[in-house]
């Protein structure tokens, strides 16, 4: 038998480790996850002074604040991925021609 296939300790990544490693492949999880612990930390601030606001809808429109800037973190994220693998070298390749 074959060792490669086993699991080994030595070779599981902690969670630091992991994020670090996804954030210099793609930054923008980073903005994403900052926007929405922020977005988050701003709604418990607020929940103290909502007024005569119902909880439940305070805590809808601060849900949808942080999916929203998490969904257009992903998205300028995807946008600027598919600019640097399709775009920019079709411009590159084509002035060293």
């Amino acid at each position: 038998m074959s060792s490669d296939n086993q699991w080994s300790a030595d070779l599981e990544e902690s969670q630091s480790s992991r994020l670090i490693r996804k954030s210099r492949d793609s930054p923008f999880v980073l903005v994403g996850i900052a926007g929405f612990v922020t977005m988050v930390s701003y709604g418990l601030y607020k929940l103290k002074y909502r007024r005569d606001q119902k909880m439940s809808i305070h805590l809808i429109h601060m849900r949808l604040a942080a999916q929203g800037f998490v969904v257009g973190a992903l998205t300028l994220g995807v946008l600027y991925s598919m600019y640097k693998d399709y775009i920019r070298p079709r411009f590159f390749n084509a002035t060293k021609k």
